[in-house]
């Protein structure tokens, strides 16, 4: 399989809200979007958006704390990056899911 048929075949799949342990992306083939592992990761996707809601309030509560020491800066730019990272993946999948 060519590089240009693997982007075609990830075209058709859903981009999952998690990753194989191997830290490889996972993927959903399938044509119901009310399936069992489709609303899984509709809920996964939700929790995850929900999640980041809240480090973003508690980052910006550290950042606007002037006596916040380095481990809270740390923890909090820790946490937000995860979030980001998590909440840019579910962009991608929604992204992906609206050309198709």
């Amino acid at each position: 399989m060519t590089d240009q048929d693997e982007e075609q075949e990830r075209g058709r799949l859903r981009l999952l809200p998690w990753s194989s342990p191997e830290g490889k992306p996972c993927y959903l083939d399938t044509d119901d979007s009310r399936s069992l592992l489709s609303r899984l990761a509709d809920d996964v996707e939700e929790a995850q958006l929900s999640s980041a809601r809240d480090v973003l309030l508690g980052s910006e509560a550290v950042l606007a704390d002037v006596a916040a020491g380095e481990r809270a800066v740390r923890f909090a730019l820790t946490r937000t990056t995860e979030s980001l990272r998590e909440t840019l993946r579910v962009a991608h999948s929604r992204g992906d899911r609206i050309r198709s």
